[in-house]
């Protein structure tokens, strides 16, 4: 029989945390991972392997992989959740930021899947679940970097899907749209504030937002942590995955909404939402 223990990045809060509780409670072997083991302490009293990893450094994730590999063979699913936004104007982000960004959100991902396909290959059955976003098929002023770190996640994952559909292994993408977890706080906290900054204005007008909208009535159209571990757990439980699935009625109308409205019409309505950036 082929090793079916799950994998999760990420599982400190979130995500990552509620798909590694109701994975385990499903009777799932559940590997649950983050960069610090404290944060995880209470997911082993539930059932949960723990180990220690971090997806912005390639010894983490080597010696989390090698664990789970040998003692169970090969880790049969990976949940690629690990990842954060980084917010603000393009110009005014660090580019030690943006590095910290995509190693975390593309890097990590696309380095995991490197590491875990072997064995998924050897044994002829695997899934690849990678956190996308709907942001993955639109981009807000003033999150410019996140974004294109979602369309990355969404290019690699259609690439994917085809190059180890033979060897047995299933590539499926998770799209959540507004989500209530800590993930709002961490996205406007990292929006550079210098007072100087031509955008100084503009980004904090974007940190307001992003706050305002897991906070204000568009919560209604999201959802909680669980209802995308509950999406994940049905994903990894079919024969027959979708490709990507789309999670909370946020997601689902911003993804249509986008696809049918010309790029002058979107602007437009963004600048109605945003102070267009001047001196």
């Amino acid at each position: 029989m082929p090793s079916k223990v799950a994998l999760i990045t990420g599982c400190s809060t979130g995500i990552g945390h509620a798909t590694a509780e109701r994975l385990v409670g499903a009777g799932w072997k559940v590997y649950a991972t983050a960069r610090r083991l404290e944060a995880i302490a209470d997911l082993a009293e539930k059932g949960c392997e723990i180990l220690a990893l971090d997806v912005c450094d390639e010894d983490s994730m080597i010696t989390a992989v090698s664990a789970v590999t040998d003692a169970e063979g090969a880790v049969g699913v990976l949940i690629n959740n690990a990842g954060y936004s980084q917010s603000g104007a393009i110009e005014s982000v660090p580019i030690e930021s943006v590095h910290r960004q995509f190693e975390t959100n593309v890097f990590g991902l696309v380095r995991m899947c490197q590491l875990v396909l072997p064995g998924m290959r050897d044994q002829h059955w695997g899934k690849i679940v990678n956190l996308g976003s709907m942001g993955g098929k639109m981009t807000f002023p003033g999150g410019g970097f996140y974004h294109a770190t979602k369309y990355a996640v969404e290019a690699i994952s259609d690439a994917l899907r085809f190059e180890v559909r033979g060897f047995g292994v299933n590539v499926i993408l998770i799209e959540p749209g507004l989500i209530v977890t800590e993930f709002a706080e961490t996205a406007s906290a990292s929006v550079p504030t210098p007072p100087d900054s031509p955008y100084a204005k503009f980004n904090e007008h974007v940190a307001k937002f992003t706050e305002a909208a897991y906070r204000g009535p568009l919560r209604f159209l999201g959802g909680g942590p669980d209802d995308v571990a509950k999406v994940i757990e049905q994903a990894i439980s079919s024969d027959r995955p979708k490709a990507r699935y789309p999670v909370t009625p946020s997601a689902h109308l911003a993804i249509r909404q986008r696809q049918f409205t010309p790029d002058f019409i979107w602007d437009r309505a963004m600048r109605v939402q945003y102070p267009t950036p001047k001196p």
